[in-house]
């Protein structure tokens, strides 16, 4: 199966996706901030550029598509063109975040993928529960943590 759109007008399409700032991250940092948290954003100096960096307790949270980190929900499904080549560009994702999570880790830092399907469809859990969730972690949890819970 083709492409239903020019070169022009996917090349337009793409560059139009953000890897910032995005309606998912908002909605967390949102949340985190009114609950008290404060943390830094983007900092370059760590593996990944993580979306939120809490130096206070050496944690970092990523907020994660699941369609371009193919998270095994209900929200990712591949493509139905050019199917080797998305299988090709995701999979690559994949590893490079495996390979920053444990570049963090092994600098001491704790890490959290919080997952677009947490905040948004049918199976998204409520905001207030997932900042209690966020916050719990911060304060006692382990080195790595996923939401919603594997």
């Amino acid at each position: 199966m083709t492409d239903v759109h020019s070169k022009a007008v996917r090349s337009k399409n793409m560059a139009a996706i953000k890897d910032r700032n995005t309606v998912p991250e908002m909605l967390v940092r949102g949340a985190l901030h009114k609950a008290g948290f404060r943390y830094r954003l983007h900092v370059t100096t760590l593996s990944g550029k993580p979306d939120l960096v809490f130096p206070r307790y050496k944690a970092v949270i990523f907020v994660q598509g699941c369609f371009w980190h193919q998270h095994q929900c209900a929200m990712f499904h591949w493509p139905k063109t050019r199917t080797e080549w998305w299988r090709q560009k995701i999979s690559a994702n994949r590893k490079h975040d495996e390979a920053v999570q444990d570049k963090l880790r092994e600098l001491g830092w704790r890490v959290m993928l919080v997952w677009e399907c947490a905040l948004k469809g049918k199976h998204k859990v409520p905001l207030q529960q997932l900042t209690l969730d966020i916050a719990h972690w911060l304060r006692h949890g382990s080195s790595f943590m996923e939401l919603p819970f594997a």
